[in-house]
């Protein structure tokens, strides 16, 4: 078999782990598999980084800031490949142009192009590791461009589609994919197997496990992601194709994210364009827009409401302000905003068969006296913006109320 693992910063976070990580890729490597290695900076080395560049400049999407940042994975790759070869194998480490990660231009949050594998595969058909820096590429102009944070696991999957690789091995600090948070609801449970597209409603609506795009590519090139534990031998989280077996499960996972922000924009004109004048300035920003709502109009005016990152909000306020002021005021005072807020949400493939999951999900926050502020839904999840301060009590209302601590044989038709 051909084997992709990826080691985040927590697994190679020390000299100890490093050598850990090795061990774990010799021992595979031994039972007759050929492993290329992706592998993320040490733990705490990017923020270090970003750190030492704030007190100088203040956009993170700027191409010298990809310089700066991408070099704690070359580090770790040089690290690593050192520990497999002083354990007694043979290593080769690669940086983004080495193994040409082509990517486009948009520092701080690049794509995946194409990647030229056949550097990897020269050095595995010579018996080597192939170790591999994560989170970085390389645009068609030669500058060094990076991911976005958890882009290693991007890496990882799109060097594993690149290969052919018969599974792409993600190890973390955690051991699987659990029903919601551990942390906030001790008794979430593991999932053994979940399908690409609950993954990727759960990666982007705040689980933590994996990087959206990951998930996006593994789905495009159909490539096997288990994703296990560093620590243990214990068997992970196996993300697939759907299988029939899900949909008896209507809810699989909770999720909540609290690094949102709510925009209002009142009294707006009922008329058609509207909304294409108002979100064009943040789509030419890349200011991602999630839910969108808008009121019934009133005497000729309407508002309308939706959800940005909150690091992005006081960007998108400014935006409109300086280029529809004839929609949200000369100084903006149409526009109201809130950055207290969180968006919980269920995830399952099993609600495109079962009838009754937003009632059931509306009435266990009303059980609670938590207000929605917000609903937005798609075939196979649910999502309310509620106030922040609520969001840990909705994720455990939630888990228990759709039995998410039981075996899926125990809570399936909940």
């Amino acid at each position: 078999m051909l084997i992709v693992q990826k080691y985040g910063g927590t697994s190679v976070g020390s000299v100890e782990r490093m050598k850990n990580v090795a061990a774990r890729c010799l021992a595979t490597a031994r039972q007759g598999h050929q492993v290329a290695l992706v592998v993320s900076a040490m733990s705490g080395e990017t923020n270090r980084l970003l750190k030492l560049v704030n007190e100088i400049h203040d956009d993170p999407n700027d191409r010298e800031v990809d310089v700066i940042v991408s070099t704690g994975e070359q580090v770790s790759v040089g690290m690593v490949a050192l520990a497999i070869r002083a354990a007694g194998g043979k290593a080769r480490s690669f940086l983004g142009h080495q193994c040409k990660i082509v990517t486009d231009s948009a520092f701080s949050r690049a794509r995946i192009v194409s990647i030229d594998s056949q550097p990897i595969k020269d050095a595995l058909d010579a018996g080597e590791i192939a170790v591999i820096a994560g989170f970085q590429g390389v645009d068609e102009k030669g500058s060094i461009t990076t991911l976005g944070r958890g882009g290693s696991d991007t890496t990882g999957v799109a060097i594993a589609a690149a290969l052919g690789a018969d599974v792409c091995e993600i190890f973390t600090d955690v051991d699987g994919v659990y029903t919601t948070d551990p942390n906030v609801v001790p008794s979430a449970r593991k999932i053994d197997r979940i399908s690409y597209e609950e993954m990727l409603e759960l990666a982007s609506l705040g689980a933590k496990v994996l990087q959206i795009r990951s998930v996006e590519l593994g789905m495009k090139y159909k490539v096997p992601i288990h994703v296990r534990s560093s620590f243990s031998d214990v068997e992970g989280t196996w993300v697939v194709p759907e299988e029939i077996s899900m949909e008896n499960v209507v809810v699989s996972g909770v999720t909540v994210a609290k690094d949102e922000a709510k925009i209002t924009c009142e009294d707006l004109p009922d008329t058609s364009g509207v909304a294409s004048k108002l979100f064009g300035p943040l789509a030419e920003a890349s200011i991602s827009v999630d839910m969108i709502v808008q009121n019934q109009a009133h005497d000729g005016t309407t508002d309308l409401t939706f959800t940005v990152p909150r690091g992005d909000r006081k960007r998108a306020v400014d935006l409109l302000r300086a280029q529809v002021p004839d929609l949200v005021g000369p100084e903006g005072q149409r526009i109201k905003f809130d950055d207290e807020i969180a968006k919980v949400s269920v995830v399952g493939v099993g609600m495109r068969s079962h009838a009754g999951v937003a009632k059931r999900m509306f009435q266990l926050l009303a059980a609670e006296n938590i207000n929605i502020q917000l609903i937005s839904t798609s075939e196979i999840k649910i999502s309310c913006v509620i106030a922040r301060k609520y969001a840990e009590l909705a994720v455990r209302a939630l888990h228990d109320g759709f039995g998410l601590s039981l075996p899926p044989s125990e809570r399936a038709g909940l």
